[in-house]
């Protein structure tokens, strides 16, 4: 049985009260297995950035439990929260958040810099190269296209070997060739480096590219699809939309 990198149990989320309640998550268990790449969708509502900030610590569930391998992050104090973030988890948002003083190299290691631990020379060398920064290392993001200041943000995520990755739409802000090449680079960092990557997407084409894919409608996963491509994905939007459940 794989192991669970990450994971939710009756997970709810409730924002507001009373007439002005809206569940955000409705009674979700899930688990995301080591090693794999997943991919989230959904319409605009469904719960799949909610589910994802919770699963990461990001946000706290109303009830219910989640989860970083066997670590209920409810059970944990803020510090302590705080202190497994930085640890065991990588972040890779649509907006790339790198400093603009740093260079591409200082971004990458900035979080190990900030915890006060040196990185694996071997392993950073590793992920350099897997994305294939070696000649940009000295530039600062200005000098970067907009496909190299993403890389720059997932090699930044896999430098210190987090347990998982979530992304949330990682390739929003970049063209049809570059998101093409981060979204391959994220499935070789799951096949040729052994990491876990939880994405949400609302682009077939990027959902393609992972292992499995769920479909959040209202709060609650409603399909899954294992070894997706962007038209069965895409097809499976279209029937779930004329079922009446996105």
């Amino acid at each position: 049985m794989p192991t669970v990198a990450a994971g939710t149990v009756h997970a709810t989320k409730v924002y507001g009260e009373d007439d002005t309640a809206v569940v955000a998550l409705d009674d979700v268990t899930v688990g995301f297995p080591a090693g794999r790449f997943t991919a989230i969708m959904g319409p605009s509502g469904s719960g799949k950035s909610t589910l994802m900030h919770c699963l990461a610590g990001l946000d706290s569930l109303t009830s219910g439990q989640a989860f970083i391998g066997d670590v209920d992050l409810g059970s944990l104090s803020e510090r302590r929260l705080t202190r497994l973030r930085r640890d065991r988890v990588g972040f890779v948002f649509q907006a790339f958040n790198l400093v603009p003083t740093l260079t591409a190299l200082e971004n990458i290691t900035l979080p190990l810099a900030l915890a006060g631990r040196d990185p694996d020379r071997r392993w950073l060398d590793h992920v350099v190269d897997t994305v294939d920064l070696r000649p940009r290392l000295d530039h600062r993001p200005a000098q970067l296209s907009g496909g190299q200041q993403q890389r720059v943000a997932v090699a930044r995520a896999l430098a210190s070997r987090p347990s998982i990755i979530f992304a949330d739409e990682p390739t929003g802000n970049l063209d049809s060739r570059s998101s093409a090449e981060i979204l391959s680079f994220m499935r070789r960092a799951v096949d040729d480096l052994a990491q876990t990557i939880v994405m949400v997407t609302h682009d077939p084409s990027a959902a393609s590219y992972a292992h499995h894919v769920l479909f959040l409608a209202d709060g609650r996963i409603v399909d899954e699809m294992p070894t997706p491509s962007a038209d069965a994905v895409l097809d499976r939007i279209k029937r779930l939309d004329r079922s009446g459940r996105t």
